[in-house]
């Protein structure tokens, strides 16, 4: 979208209601809209964390352990709480489950354009687009009666660049999975709209790359797994921080890295920078003492074994560098070896953490079907008493395990429908 105004695509709604739709009383109890005042660092906010469906509960549970007042959303999609700017940098430091973080803009009801433009109008849009910065969108219309998405980020797209000159707005898009978007860090400020029941809710990204990309996986290997699945799976796995941790399928290194990271207790974003680093109401200052304060809470190393192997040694090498830009190679054990050679350590019993390959990702079924049975039958020759978390996507494969294990969650991995399952080796 260019930063003038476009025409309305031919076919699109000219939407406006008729004239006096704008001034009489429409029938229903309009939302007030979110305070426009500024967005000072001490100031309470809207805040929600996009998760993964299903991982709800597992990312709650870690943003209670980082001192933010969350609590589950209503319908589902991810946690909210209010908070000021420093709580909103501290959960994008160090949520290891979330997929992004936002704050809530402005809320309001709207049946026109005229109330559309009106209300953009009103927001502090200087409180989270830094001056000449470019501006995205993504905007979903439903159930309302302004349901043209493109049209709907062209009205709020000259609010903002009437109130900023020189602001650079792009396209909007009507998908709604904006949790799912891939971008670079300096693609600028993502604003999402909610059209919904003639309800308007106005978000600003404040996380800008989405929270999975850590920055240290440059190496990957086929069908990798996102750092934020790995995160859960570890958190659903039970894992103590300090028991021995091994993966006897860990491609590229993402499970025994993110074991590292939770057990040194390094925050998973303390290597990279957030879209609300950027916003006129968190100061350098404010921000660098909340970097601060989280890294103190770091450990030198980690306290127990963690060890990574792949029979594929390119998928060593990379899982090695992978570490090594984590900062966490010195905790790690990693080596090149098939199942079949699959040493545990002595001692008191540990965790298997694994996201071992699946049909559907590689495309050999039955040598799949074959590594489950194999991964089984090392752990009941090999593993008694230990505990096992596993990615798996089909209760087939479960059974070609021969271990009793439940479901910890269900979401989604890759496009793909997956289950989080744990037991303890008999």
């Amino acid at each position: 979208m260019s930063k003038h105004r476009r025409r309305i695509p031919q076919g699109a709604p000219s939407a406006p209601a008729p004239k006096a739709a704008s001034h009489r009383p429409t029938g229903r109890k309009q939302a007030p809209p979110l305070p426009a005042s500024p967005h000072a660092a001490g100031g309470q906010h809207g805040c929600f964390a996009i998760i993964a469906p299903g991982l709800e509960p597992l990312a709650l549970a870690e943003a209670v352990s980082l001192g933010l007042p969350a609590s589950l959303a209503e319908g589902g999609g991810g946690i909210e709480w209010r908070g000021d700017l420093t709580s909103v940098l501290r959960a994008n430091l160090g949520l290891r489950i979330a997929s992004r973080v936002v704050v809530r803009v402005a809320q309001f009801e709207a049946t026109s354009f005229a109330e559309l433009e009106r209300e953009a109008r009103r927001i502090a849009w200087g409180r989270v687009i830094p001056a000449g910065s470019t501006v995205r969108f993504r905007v979903t219309c439903k159930k309302s009666r302004l349901y043209h998405s493109d049209a709907v980020a062209q009205r709020i797209a000259d609010a903002i660049v009437r109130a900023l000159p020189g602001t650079r707005v792009e396209g909007a898009s009507g998908r709604a999975g904006e949790d799912d978007e891939e971008t670079t860090g300096d693609a600028g400020q993502l604003l999402i709209v909610r059209m919904f029941h003639d309800q308007c809710t106005v978000s600003a990204d404040s996380s800008g790359d989405l929270l999975h990309r850590r920055g240290y996986r440059q190496a990957a290997t086929r069908a990798p797994m996102r750092e934020t699945i790995a995160a859960a799976l570890l958190a659903a796995s039970g894992w103590d921080g300090v028991a021995p941790l091994v993966d006897p399928l860990c491609g590229s290194g993402t499970i025994p890295i993110e074991a590292a990271l939770r057990a040194r207790g390094i925050a998973p974003g303390s290597e990279r920078h957030f879209a609300v680093e950027r916003w006129a109401g968190l100061s350098a200052a404010a921000a660098a003492r909340v970097r601060v304060a989280m890294a103190s809470d770091a450990r030198a190393s980690a306290p127990g074994l963690i060890a990574g192997s792949d029979r594929d040694a390119g998928a060593v090498a990379s899982a090695m560098a992978n570490a090594a830009r984590a900062g966490v190679a010195a905790d790690l054990t990693l080596t090149e070896g098939a199942i079949s050679a699959l040493s545990l350590p002595a001692g008191p019993p540990g965790w298997v953490v694994s996201n071992p390959p699946y049909g559907v990702r590689v495309g050999d079924a039955d040598r799949v079907r074959d590594l489950w049975a194999r991964l089984g039958s090392v752990l009941r020759a090999r593993g008694r008493g230990w505990h096992v978390a596993l990615l798996s996507p089909d209760p087939a494969l479960e059974r070609q395990l021969g271990l009793a294990t439940t479901v910890s969650a269900t979401t989604m991995n890759g496009g793909l429908p997956v289950r989080l399952i744990v037991g303890t080796v008999s």
